[in-house]
């Protein structure tokens, strides 16, 4: 399995609370609409919360400012994932998602990248 990681910044002129709405309710489900012809097996947003300590953890390690979320997207491998967004669907369904994002996505303040997991412990199985 390949996963994308993508660290979300809002927009500065959108509240919180309207960019975590329109994040879950609105960009989730078109992402779902277009995840098969992605090829995307897994999706999912972890929205940021409890600010203070978030400001705590990262003011103690000398950290930058936190993200206000993640969306990982899972593919069983690279080459899933190219098939997907290369095909005429996946660039359209690229595009879609593109526009829709450029709505409440700060992208110059924004991070993506691909990554391989290693789990080092599970106690939840």
């Amino acid at each position: 399995m390949i996963k994308l990681v993508y660290c979300v910044r809002r927009k500065a002129e959108i509240g919180a609370d309207e960019f975590f709405r329109y994040w879950l309710e609105e960009h989730g489900p078109l992402v779902k609409s277009v995840a098969q012809v992605l090829n995307a097996r897994r999706y999912v947003q972890s929205h940021s919360t409890e600010a203070k300590v978030n400001a705590g953890l990262s003011q103690g390690r000398g950290l930058g400012e936190p993200f206000d979320g993640i969306t990982e997207v899972w593919w069983d491998s690279v080459d899933e994932l190219i098939a997907g967004s290369t095909s005429p669907g996946g660039q359209a369904a690229s595009k879609r998602l593109q526009e829709d994002e450029s709505h409440f996505i700060d992208f110059a303040d924004s991070r993506l990248f691909l990554t391989e997991e290693h789990a080092i412990f599970d106690f939840t199985e």
